[in-house]
């Protein structure tokens, strides 16, 4: 038996075919699609390594059935950059060594970027770390983390001020 699907995957339309609907989202991106960047660590929704947005919300894809997300918006850490223009909250992570081994940063990164979309960032380092408690780190970048995170909002929250001006 087949399962037909459609998806966007970071912009792109795709047509998938599956045959069997115990396939995650996390093993159709990295083995089917390519996608490599979200990361297989615990298998069970526990360390947030394969985080990525569905719709906009952040989603542990080692735990999504993709039959289940028919016509779902899907975006990965590959479609985060607009050509060579690094995200704000990329470049943050940068700026900040806000990775070590960096296992663990595409899902830290695309659950920041959430976190922000939702708008419960803020500027309190306690609310970031608690907001982002789902991502571990197994380095102990968590400073670095939290400092990245303030900081991309606050410049994603200037430049959306400079822009509406």
């Amino acid at each position: 038996m087949t399962f037909r699907l459609t998806l966007t995957v970071n912009g792109e339309p795709r047509a998938i075919e599956l045959d069997d609907p115990r396939v995650t989202l996390l093993d159709l991106l990295r083995e089917r699609l390519g996608l490599t960047g979200s990361k297989k660590g615990c298998d069970r929704g526990q360390c947030g390594a394969c985080t990525v947005l569905v719709d906009g919300r952040r989603v542990n894809s080692c735990l999504a059935l993709a039959v289940s997300l028919e016509g779902a918006d899907i975006l990965t850490i590959e479609g985060l950059a607009q050509g060579d223009a690094l995200h704000p909250v990329q470049a943050a992570f940068i700026d900040h060594d806000g990775f070590q081994c960096g296992f663990c940063t595409p899902g830290q990164i695309m659950s920041a970027v959430g976190l922000i979309r939702e708008g419960h960032a803020g500027d309190d380092p306690e609310r970031v770390r608690e907001a982002m408690s789902g991502n571990l780190c197994r380095c102990g970048a968590y400073i670095g983390i939290t400092q990245a995170v303030l900081d991309a909002q606050a410049r994603m929250a200037g430049s959306a001020q400079g822009g509406a001006a």
